[in-house]
């Protein structure tokens, strides 16, 4: 009788976690497709003017691989790079003026903003300091990225030729992260795949109150941020790209997201401990610091990407073929939704039924990020304490 009803739960449980991936894979947007790339454009008759804003804390080690293609940018129109030397150890400020005086280009300006006042993160901090400086120039446009992005040539170009054809206030690509090592492979896909669940990019071209960005690159209409009040009114944001995109769609701006084709991240996560500080650092912070909403996530990770291999293999072991064809249909239909992110990654496609353990590993990080916050550690970025829970950087 006992052994009945653990293999009933185990069967109606699996059965939950096929439902969910069906609803999942025809309800969510279609957030496993990834084919939302920049939308059609045509290049204006007089091409506006852009600032582009870097902010930039000890960022020496890829700074030579990223700021020559800002300053290398084929734009028709006036530009101008603000690099935000954010109180760097390691000479980030004299590389960048080296590298602008060795490669040539856009004019590049070097300015540091000083230590963030209470109720600022570092980076929104150089952000208000860069677009400040970047005001005396009244541009139409700001392109907001970070200092270990490399843009193609055309990349500015092609991103204000977009918003200009579109209409939209905000045009943001996800940068390809760098997914070489074994630790990046197995989880720099998945990051953005969880990303596009969570803020499926569909919905965020649409009306309505879906909003997010990539802040390695965005482009942001001036008049926009100046009606959104960017950066102040989101100074203290832990996740600073979606929390700018809801501001501007609130104030009524149309924002745009989607994979990018040739904006690519140059920064390295060789180790797991480096992935595992880039998520956890603002895990907690997404699920607004709430433990119903941790214990909801913890379940919800469970049920949709650990309950199918578990029951798979529970119904072979009990000879239940309910539990192992529901538990494997739902394994199967979670590794075909992953399959074009790992396209896009140019990834082989066994990694595809490793999910659910990347999605374990992703559990885990969340339950640290909650750890971390209630020991009062507070999180530590490039050699800055913030001791605050709603003061720290996402990504530098």
């Amino acid at each position: 009788m006992g052994q009945t009803a653990r293999v009933s739960a185990v069967v109606w449980t699996a059965a939950g976690s096929l439902f969910a991936w069906l609803w999942l894979l025809l309800c969510q947007g279609f957030f496993w497709r990834t084919d939302v790339r920049l939308p059609s454009r045509e290049e204006p008759d007089a091409w506006p003017s852009v600032c582009v804003v870097v902010p930039a804390r000890d960022e020496a080690a890829v700074l030579p691989a990223a700021l020559p293609s800002l300053l290398s940018q084929d734009y028709p129109g006036r530009a101008e790079i603000f690099l935000v030397d954010d109180g760097s150890s390691d000479g980030t400020g004299d590389l960048a003026r080296e590298l602008a005086r060795r490669h040539g280009g856009l004019p590049l300006t070097v300015g540091s903003p000083g230590e963030p006042p209470v109720g600022w993160t570092g980076k929104l901090w150089a952000v208000r300091h860069g677009i400040g400086l970047a005001r005396a120039r009244e541009p139409e446009y700001l392109l907001l990225t970070d200092a270990d992005i490399a843009h193609a040539p055309d990349s500015l170009r092609e991103l204000v030729a977009a918003a200009g054809s579109g209409g939209f206030d905000v045009v943001s690509q996800m940068a390809r992260l760098r997914a070489e090592s074994v630790w990046e492979r197995l989880v720099v896909p998945a990051f953005v795949y969880f990303f596009a669940q969570l803020y499926p990019f569909r919905r965020i071209g649409r009306k309505g109150r879906t909003a997010a960005a990539a802040g390695g690159c965005v482009l942001l209409r001036a008049d926009a941020a100046e009606r959104a009040r960017i950066p102040d009114a989101i100074r203290h944001a832990v996740i600073d790209d979606v929390a700018l995109a809801r501001a501007v769609k609130r104030g009524g701006g149309r924002v745009w997201l989607g994979l990018a084709e040739r904006v690519d991240s140059v920064r390295p996560y060789p180790r797991l401990h480096d992935l595992w500080r880039m998520v956890s650092r603002s895990a907690y912070a997404q699920l607004r610091h709430s433990p119903p909403l941790l214990a909801g996530t913890v379940a919800g990770l469970a049920l949709v990407y650990l309950v199918p291999p578990v029951a798979l293999l529970a119904g072979l072991a009990a000879g239940s073929s309910a539990a192992a064809v529901l538990g494997g249909l739902a394994w199967l239909v979670m590794a075909g939704t992953y399959v074009p992110m790992l396209r896009y990654y140019r990834q082989p496609l066994w990694l595809a039924p490793l999910l659910p353990f990347t999605a374990f590993l992703y559990l885990l990080m969340t339950v640290d990020s909650a750890v971390q916050h209630y020991r009062g550690r507070g999180a530590a970025w490039k050699g800055r304490t913030y001791a605050r829970p709603d003061a720290v950087p996402e990504e530098g």
